[in-house]
């Protein structure tokens, strides 16, 4: 063992560095069967820790015992991660039995060249608990169903290619750090180093065990830290490549450097970091709001929709809606925005845990006029009213993670007018390519025929929402997950690549998930899980990971009453 020395005096031991180059080589030679059993063997400590898990995640976000954010906790922490291991278990087994992972899935043709790959629903079971929605993975033109079939459930088996990556965690949603180390475990074939965020670093001895099948393996190792830490890493010369999650700046400074070089390096193409970097970066969500013949009920109801997709995790999250486009003639308009702001102010109140949060606040509000500040909060929801389309504001180009949310307005006296408008919009002036939410009333989108695909096509983003969370695709374990392809280094945008995938889909190269404006075909919406007032998110939550850790008949029935009662 031997250390790596740094300035200000902390260091790193490189044994789990070690470690991991050494069984390299034995990660990428094993057979399928062997990693498959690995992956299954991890299920008991996901089911043993979850519940210490949301414990811990909510004591460290401010959330109290029993309240009903802790929902959010179960749903994108241990949830997501069991749902994903049982759905690529069932991907690897399918291959190992020689079967087709793509028996019985639906395909499609999209704009463009595409094919689409339904993967909601995928089992029986997801027509009852999503029952509607659906979602769809779109292939990159020129990969067609028989390469879909002939690749799925294959990748990460180069014995020629070993390595180890190291993963740098994100710290706000805790189901992405270990997400991540499956993705390159299973879909790159590279042994793991996961250095978590110093925001959630109090979650490393609950991976551990977790992780615990492949860290008796020396095939996964966790570790944590501050910046210090993950500058040595990344440089460690057994590391051969990064993946991170986070800010463009945090990558930006890891691949060209920090300081007065670095602007030209980066213009030059000259990084610093010569490994294969890939990368989940977020950056501004925008939310599309077509105009229709919405009701009063209609109007209240998406209000709060888009409250949720803002004040979800208190506004930490890449996902997260920071842009409202609404069309400037829709009589509406004034209604909705009122309902909107009713909304934000109504929500139960969220401590503003990530680091920052004021700092970003501050700086969002800085010289403007039309600010309202909509609760007392120490780092209040903010809006943001009155920016014009054609300027280069900061809420289109600078990412605030937190509760604030901007409204700018188009012109487009008809729905499709309007919505060619927004595409283009969102593809020049907003930063980022992660994620875009369309809301729209049934009648609208019927009436759009043929081009909602042509506009989804046209759209620069990994995930697209109609009328559902962008995030929604975020969980969903066959789904993708990521920018929308064409970054590099040096203008690395959103990121660099894709995540989840259970099906291990080639080419893939967005998500489309499609949910309802109304859940119930004669009645308004229950409320899902992930709205912010929810009144029982966090006994819906519970009882899903329950669900999903042991599957029954009477656990869905559950589920369902709860959900019912939100």
């Amino acid at each position: 063992m031997f250390e790596v020395r740094l300035a200000e005096g902390a260091h790193v031991e490189r044994t789990d560095v070690s470690v991991l180059r050494d069984a390299a080589a034995e990660w990428a030679a094993l057979p399928l069967p062997g990693r498959l059993a690995l992956l299954t063997a991890m299920r008991p400590g996901i089911v043993a820790a979850a519940e210490r898990w949301v414990a811990e995640s909510c004591r460290a976000k401010g959330i109290a015992p029993g309240a009903p954010a802790a929902g959010e906790e179960w749903l994108t922490g241990p949830y997501p991660l069991l749902t994903y291991v049982d759905a690529l278990a069932r991907t690897l087994g399918a291959v190992c039995a020689g079967r087709d992972p793509l028996r019985g899935a639906r395909f499609f043709s999209r704009p463009g060249g595409r094919t689409a790959v339904r993967v909601l629903p995928f089992e029986p079971a997801d027509r009852l608990l999503m029952s509607c929605y659906r979602a769809e993975v779109w292939l990159a033109p020129g990969v067609d169903e028989a390469r879909a079939r002939a690749g799925a459930g294959r990748a990460g088996t180069d014995a020629d290619a070993p390595g180890v990556c190291l993963v740098l965690g994100a710290g706000n949603i805790n189901s992405i750090a270990p997400l991540d180390v499956l993705h390159q475990l299973y879909a790159a074939g590279k042994t793991v180093l996961l250095k978590l965020n110093p925001v959630n670093d109090y979650l490393a001895p609950l991976l551990e065990e977790v992780f615990a099948p492949f860290v008796t393996r020396g095939f996964v190792r966790i570790t944590t830290g501050g910046a210090a830490v993950g500058a040595a890493l990344v440089h460690d010369p057994g590391v051969t490549s990064v993946h991170i999650t986070g800010s463009a700046a945090t990558h930006d400074a890891i691949v060209f450097g920090t300081g007065a070089e670095a602007a030209a390096r980066k213009a030059a193409g000259r990084p610093v970091l010569a490994k294969p970097v890939t990368s989940e970066l977020g950056g501004v969500g925008p939310a599309i709001v077509l105009p229709g013949p919405w009701s009063r009920a209609d109007l209240r109801y998406q209000a709060r929709h888009l409250a949720a997709l803002k004040l979800n995790n208190n506004g930490f999250n890449c996902a997260a809606v920071q842009v409202v486009i609404l069309p400037r003639e829709w009589d509406a308009r004034a209604e909705f925005v009122a309902e909107l702001r009713s909304a934000l102010r109504a929500a139960p109140a969220r401590a503003a845990y990530y680091p920052g949060a004021g700092e970003r606040q501050a700086r969002a509000v800085a010289g403007r006029t039309h600010v309202q500040l909509l609760d007392s909060a120490e780092v209040p929801r903010t809006l943001l009213t009155g920016i014009a389309p054609d300027s280069d504001d900061a809420a289109f180009r600078t990412e605030f993670f937190g509760p604030v949310l901007a409204i700018t307005t188009l012109p487009g006296r008809t729905p499709a007018a309007f919505l060619d408008r927004a595409v283009d919009f969102c593809d020049s002036s907003v930063s980022g390519t992660l994620g875009v939410n369309l809301i729209a009333h049934p009648r609208t989108l019927r009436g759009l025929g043929p081009g909602l695909h042509e506009a989804v096509a046209r759209l620069h983003y990994g995930t697209v929402g109609i009328n559902c969370w962008t995030a929604v695709g975020y969980a969903l374990p066959r789904a993708v997950w990521g920018a929308h392809p064409g970054h590099t280094l040096a203008d690395v945008g959103s990121g660099i690549g894709t995540v989840h995938n259970a099906l291990l889909l080639p080419g893939a190269e967005r998500t489309v998930v499609t949910g309802p404006f109304r859940a119930l075909p004669r009645g308004p919406a229950p409320v899902p899980p992930w709205f912010v007032d929810n009144r029982t998110a966090h006994r819906t939550g519970e009882l899903l990971f329950a669900y999903a850790a042991r599957p029954s008949a009477r656990g869905l029935g559950r589920v369902m009453v709860s959900a019912l009662r939100g």
